[in-house]
């Protein structure tokens, strides 16, 4: 049985859209392209719990978001008990990114060390602000966060077998 941490996160239903069933989906995904050849998805409540599989069609967009038909969902009121669900595929079958680049929940809970082997936290939460991401680590000897700029002056290695990033801290980082 798989987990959560088994599971990518490449979309997110927001309403229904129409009185036929369809739904409008807010992607969740660099490869927004990857819907286009999508005929199965998984659909899993946002709090957890067993995803289950189900047929998927892209009608069309509309703003930001997909529009979308998914299997035995032909009502506007089927559609409206699906708000707030997520679509998911396996981990397995997320794209392959290349080589130092990172899926944001391959990152999420890393342990955080300088190099020269001082534990700073864990990795809360990434920030996508503009120019760079932007790691919050949770520093509990410290007690409070730690903004990184995830740039390679400061991002030294990322080894997601240990479970560890090690980073530079360049002059002002840890100034209050």
């Amino acid at each position: 049985m798989k987990d959560a941490r088994d599971w990518v996160v490449i979309g997110e239903i927001t309403r229904p859209h129409g009185i036929k069933g369809a739904v409008r989906v807010t992607v969740h995904t660099d490869y927004p392209e990857r819907f286009d050849s999508l005929s199965q998805v998984y659909i899993m409540p946002a709090g957890g719990g067993l995803p289950r599989e189900v047929s998927f069609a892209l009608v069309g967009r509309h703003k930001q978001q997909l529009i979308c038909c998914l299997e035995d969902v032909s009502s506007r009121e089927a559609a409206e008990k699906l708000r707030g669900m997520l679509l998911v595929i396996p981990r397995d079958e997320a794209i392959k990114l290349p080589p130092d680049h990172y899926y944001i929940f391959e990152l999420v809970g890393l342990a955080v060390y300088t190099e020269d082997g001082k534990h700073l936290g864990r990795l809360k939460e990434v920030l996508q602000p503009g120019a760079n991401d932007v790691y919050i680590v949770e520093a509990e000897a410290l007690d409070r966060e730690i903004l990184l700029p995830a740039i390679k002056d400061v991002i030294i290695s990322v080894d997601l077998a240990k479970g560890q990033m090690l980073v530079r801290l360049l002059p002002g980082l840890l100034d209050l």
